[in-house]
């Protein structure tokens, strides 16, 4: 079961309402989902959770890039929205390196002879925390108080509603809940 929330930080307080994410599918339409929820220059938060296995935060700051941060990137990169933040920035990965996973006989790596494609994308996502600590600090939430919540994943059901106390904004996020 999902969970998302988007947090509009405007001149009065924050502004919680929860996102249809049906049409979204890649990361693009999460951050102009975000965008529309908020002013032109205002930080948009975008809570996600997979009950009791990974959450990701999602911050945009007016037309600047997202900044993201996934509390466990192999149990993300299981699920659907999950894949739309683990971008290969996120991931540490060079996109002009993908050039060298094509073997010389023009197959793709993990190909075997058959030409079946075997998935070793799990082999490429850490266990654990990923992404931008920090993305949270000048909101009220330093990079270690972000990764404790994530060490633990009986926390994870709790985490964004931790996150959200933190920011000044737990009754908001409750209210969507």
């Amino acid at each position: 079961m999902y969970f998302a929330a988007l947090l509009a930080r405007t001149e009065d307080g924050w502004q919680a309402s929860e996102p249809d994410l049906d049409d979204v599918e890649t990361l693009a339409d999460l951050s102009d989902l975000a965008r529309a929820a908020g002013d032109e220059e205002e930080t948009v938060l975008v809570f996600i959770e997979q009950e009791d296995a990974w959450f990701g935060v999602i911050r945009i700051d007016g037309e600047e890039d997202p900044r993201i941060y996934v509390s466990d990137a192999a149990a993300a990169s299981r699920s659907s929205y999950g894949e739309i933040l683990l971008t290969d920035e996120v991931l540490g990965r060079d996109p002009e390196d993908l050039d060298d996973l094509v073997d010389l006989d023009g197959t793709e790596d993990g190909d075997d002879d058959a030409g079946t494609v075997t998935d070793h994308s799990e082999d490429h996502v850490p266990v654990g925390p990923l992404g931008d600590t920090e993305l949270l600090a000048d909101l009220g939430m330093n990079g270690k108080e972000l990764l404790a919540l994530s060490g633990d994943g009986a926390l994870t059901g709790e985490a964004l509603g931790e996150i959200a106390d933190s920011l000044g904004c737990g009754d908001v996020l409750e209210a969507v809940r």
